[in-house]
């Protein structure tokens, strides 16, 4: 018997089926192979179709079935992990009405500044825990302001886990952390948060009714199980946003642990039971997969943007006939600090460790004489761990201690490089784990369908792989301060 897990990116869908009993991953697959498109009418924007995430996620299912030759009576329960901070709004009928605004959209910025000046900061910080930003509620009022017929229309919006959930099941729902992670979550009141739906003009029946991150959410329909191959009936029984999946999948349930991811973006989350947050929202607080009024487990996240897209644009642009890894033996050939070459890893929207500004990716001290490839791609990889622990120092006043980093063994993590440059910076032991985001969706859909007892039960096959302990200190912190100030000249 397997469990099935998805993981809605923004770069590609992702599934897995665990092994209900071993706890192993029997099977995993990811579509498109190349990235999917994210479509930018303008400067700043960033959409993509929800049927693009449907379609990837009805081929992935195709694949890992086919790899196990497992039927659909063999899958017990779904659960699903999806990007953060999405906005999907539909009709009656849970047709999407315009292309989902993704994560990296920054257009609700000027939206988000409005209501934390006119509701205050006191509210905002007290009662939501960030500003309101450029998150969901946010892009929603965008949405009200400038596109007004297709807000008449808006039956629910949702974020894009909600979106999944509803095409498998046809239930609209939302979770606790789900709207946490939108800014329509009251952690004073424990209840939607009025009064930021009311500034922005949101009918407050358009949220989703809320259900549990762990249990039940509904049961796959026929028609949708004939189409993927399932059972009919199957239940959905865990859902939550990327980043605290992906803690979960990493067995960052408890305050003090850390978890941290480099795909498309750049991500630290630590766990704390604090109901606390940042004077300047630089980093944000979330509730976590296991928060309950009664007993807080919160997540402090620190994104940055322009990660893996910076990596990938060096690999498209600068060297396309190179793999990853010759890039990073490449990148190697430079030494630590990249002879004063700095590069500035902010080129994929507002960053809001930068309190929301935009500086886009910039070079710094390029010399004709001295700099070539190896320097390039070594500055490129030594910026996003720089601008990691850049944020890392922000979430240490809030009282999180980062000694040690957990990481799946993917994406960024898999390169030396960019594994001794952050440990080198921040001081902190990584270790990296064998799983991912939909393997940790499968064993939270195990706990919420009852088939495991608790997260521990759930991680006990989880394995740490390899761990890194920081090296050539000395020189990366030197090199750390070079790029500390061209930011700040920035």
């Amino acid at each position: 018997m397997y469990l099935l897990g998805y993981d809605i990116g923004s770069s590609s869908v992702k599934a897995a089926l665990i092994e209900t009993q071993t706890g192993r991953i029997a099977a995993s697959a990811f579509y498109p192979k190349q990235e999917m498109p994210i479509t930018a009418p303008k400067a700043g924007w960033a959409e993509q179709a929800p049927e693009m995430w449907w379609e990837n996620l009805r081929l992935a299912t195709a694949d890992i079935m086919k790899q196990t030759g497992a039927k659909g009576d063999d899958v017990e329960a779904i659960g699903i992990s999806y990007q953060m901070h999405g906005l999907v709004v539909v009709d009656k009928e849970g047709k999407p009405l315009r292309p989902s605004i993704i994560w990296c959209d920054s257009r609700a910025v000027p939206y988000g500044e409005r209501a934390m000046e006119k509701l205050g900061r006191e509210y905002c910080l007290g009662h939501l825990l960030n500003s309101p930003g450029n998150f969901t509620a946010s892009k929603l009022a965008w949405v009200r302001e400038n596109e007004p017929e297709i807000f008449d229309k808006i039956y629910r919006f949702m974020l894009p886990g909600d979106y999944i959930a509803m095409r498998l099941t046809g239930e609209m729902t939302t979770t606790l952390s789900g709207l946490s992670e939108g800014m329509l979550w009251d952690f004073k009141q424990n209840s939607i948060a009025n009064e930021l739906i009311d500034f922005y003009g949101i009918n407050p029946t358009t949220p989703c009714d809320r259900v549990n991150t762990f249990g039940w959410q509904g049961q796959v329909r026929a028609d949708v199980a004939q189409k993927l191959g399932l059972r009919a009936g199957t239940p959905v029984t865990y859902r939550a946003g990327d980043q605290p999946n992906n803690a979960f999948s990493l067995g960052v349930m408890n305050p003090g642990e850390v978890a941290a991811t480099a795909g498309t973006s750049g991500v630290v989350y630590g766990v704390t039971d604090r109901i606390d947050y940042d004077p300047k929202s630089r980093v944000n607080t979330f509730a976590h997969v296991n928060h309950y009024p009664e007993e807080p487990h919160l997540g402090i996240l620190l994104c940055i943007n322009g990660t893996g897209c910076l990596n990938s644009w060096m690999h498209h642009n600068v060297c396309p006939n190179l793999s990853y890894n010759d890039m990073n033996e490449l990148a190697a050939q430079a030494p630590i600090g990249s002879d004063g070459l700095v590069v500035l890893p902010f080129g994929n929207g507002a960053e809001r460790m930068l309190e929301n500004r935009d500086l886009g990716c910039s070079l710094h001290g390029l010399n004709f004489n001295i700099h070539n490839k190896a320097h390039l791609l070594r500055a490129s990889q030594e910026g996003i761990a720089f601008a990691m622990a850049y944020g890392m120092e922000v979430m240490t006043t809030m009282g999180m201690e980062l000694t040690k980093i957990r990481a799946g063994r993917a994406n960024l993590f898999l390169s030396p490089l960019f594994r001794q440059a952050l440990a080198g910076t921040t001081g902190a032991t990584i270790e990296l784990c064998d799983t991912d985001g939909a393997a940790g969706a499968a064993r939270g859909a195990g706990i919420g369908a009852g088939i495991y007892q608790n997260a521990e039960e759930a991680l006990s096959t989880l394995r740490i792989v390899d761990t890194f302990e920081p090296q050539d200190t000395e020189a990366y912190r030197k090199a750390y301060e070079i790029w500390k100030k061209e930011l700040k000249r920035s």
